[in-house]
């Protein structure tokens, strides 16, 4: 009996959000309509059945939702007290939401390096940083493994700091068997459409393991507002609804499976790029030990100062690549009243001038995988014969 016919790849898309929303695209619509029909749209039995499901998934008590990934950030500095005067230490190789939200409170961005291999802090980098003035560290977990949390909240209980974990990227991941969320006094998602478990739009969640934390974060979210129109603080105004709720209890129930896809993705790549010969030219992404990566990204490193130029390669064969993060926060332009100079974090300045991540996505087949690493290593290919 032949084969059936497999269509010929000629394009990879960096993410495909359609091709796994479709895979739930009734269940999506039947959620959807129930919160329509119900007219509860803030508030309602779906943002509860999330709040549940994600306090379960982290081994931790409670959890909140919000807007969104970046209000998550602002809520937990917000409810820990943090304001003008103090200062926060975070890595500078990461989404500029990171910074944002220590700065719009006042208080000052501390910028830590990050370990070469795993693009999280590196905690030798965060002990160096701390002063009196420290009240805070926000690790984050990039590209979805889980930085050194146990050193770090080591650390940070040295110095009676507060752990925000900013665990945007990382829904699902593990550290010691821990999941992200679970280490510090509050742990901050994103459900971003491009994230594991990604929404129809923005929204965000607060995790704890401390029931009166939650209840702040909570109040803080809405106006500081209890009851109705009696304000005992000055909260935002930072919901997430009920439409996206609905989405995402239809699509957590997936996750699981996609985190399989991503990781099986993640070898396959590890597996092609060294039957390839390409291993030792780039440098591929590691995961520490005892960590569980979800693999947000497949973040490569491109040496010898051609990473642009691969780059503009493998859009050419039409294959979807981006760059997270090219300017580091230290070196962005809001940032220079700061002071930071070039140098003065090397980890990060090398990694932003070297990373490329490339598709991952769960539905992503292996024959794409493929003909990416083929584009790659005709680059490469190339590349030797221009300089023999």
């Amino acid at each position: 009996m032949n084969e059936p016919h497999k269509q010929q790849v000629t394009q990879v898309p960096l993410l495909d959000v359609n091709r796994g929303n479709q895979l739930d695209s009734e269940a999506i619509e039947d959620a959807i309509k129930g919160v329509t029909d119900s007219g509860r749209f803030l508030f309602g039995p779906d943002c509860q059945k999330l709040e549940e499901s994600i306090a379960e998934l982290c081994y931790v008590e409670r959890a909140v939702g919000c807007a969104s990934g970046s209000d998550a950030l602002l809520l937990a500095l917000m409810a820990l007290g943090i304001g003008p005067g103090d200062e926060v230490a975070i890595p500078s190789f990461t989404f500029f939401a990171t910074g944002s939200a220590v700065t719009r409170l006042g208080a000052r961005p501390v910028f830590v390096d990050i370990d070469c291999q795993t693009f999280n802090m590196d905690p030798a980098c965060l002990r160096e940083v701390i002063t009196p003035a420290t009240k805070a560290v926000i690790p984050v977990h990039l590209f979805g493994q889980c930085a050194e949390m146990n050193e770090i909240c080591a650390i940070a209980a040295e110095h009676d700091l507060h752990v925000i974990e900013d665990a945007a990227q990382a829904i699902g991941a593990r550290y010691q068997g821990r999941p992200a969320g679970s280490w510090g006094d509050v742990g901050c998602f994103s459900f971003y459409p491009t994230k594991n478990l990604g929404g129809f739009g923005d929204g965000g969640m607060l995790v704890t393991r401390y029931p009166s934390l939650a209840d702040e974060l909570r109040l803080l979210a809405c106006h500081g507002m209890r009851p109705r129109y009696y304000h005992s603080v000055v909260g935002i105004n930072s919901r997430l609804d009920s439409m996206q709720a609905a989405v995402l209890n239809v699509k957590l129930e997936r996750l699981a499976e996609a985190t399989i896809k991503r990781q099986a993705n993640a070898q396959r790549y590890r597996e092609l790029f060294e039957s390839e010969g390409l291993a030792e030219t780039l440098l591929l992404p590691q995961v520490a030990d005892q960590m569980d990566h979800v693999w947000n990204q497949y973040t490569i490193r491109v040496p010898n100062g051609c990473r642009d130029a691969l780059r503009s390669y493998l859009a050419e064969q039409q294959v979807g690549a981006e760059i997270y993060y090219p300017v580091p926060l230290h070196q962005q332009e809001c940032f220079e009243r700061f002071g930071y100079l070039p140098g003065d974090l090397p980890n990060t300045e090398l990694a932003a001038s070297q990373v490329l991540s490339l598709p991952i996505f769960p539905e992503l087949e292996a024959a794409e995988q493929e003909f990416v690493v083929a584009a790659v290593g005709r680059f490469f290919a190339m590349e030797q014969a221009a300089a023999a």
